[in-house]
């Protein structure tokens, strides 16, 4: 039995160029990509990410599921959608 009862991540952005706001504006252009219910992550090097995607989850009613690291490392803000 897995450790981690998260599922997999339906789409991961790429924003690890990105500066501030940008990481969470393609995240907001990109929510509707996944289904109600998916998780999606965004993967950004900015540090402002990690209060901006928190914030704008509780500003659009989406859950922060949590932070992590993507495969080379670089911060990634998993977020699930929830409509």
């Amino acid at each position: 039995m897995s450790a981690d009862p998260v599922p997999d991540v339906a789409l991961e952005l790429d924003c690890r160029a990105l500066p501030c706001p940008m990481p969470v504006i393609e995240l907001a252009r990109h929510l509707a990509d996944v289904e109600v219910g998916a998780l999606l992550a965004v993967v950004a090097h900015d540090p402002a990410a990690a209060v901006d995607v928190p914030a704008w989850c509780r500003m659009k009613g989406q859950d922060y599921v949590r932070a992590d690291t993507a495969d080379d490392g670089a911060p990634r803000h998993v977020v699930r959608r929830v409509s």
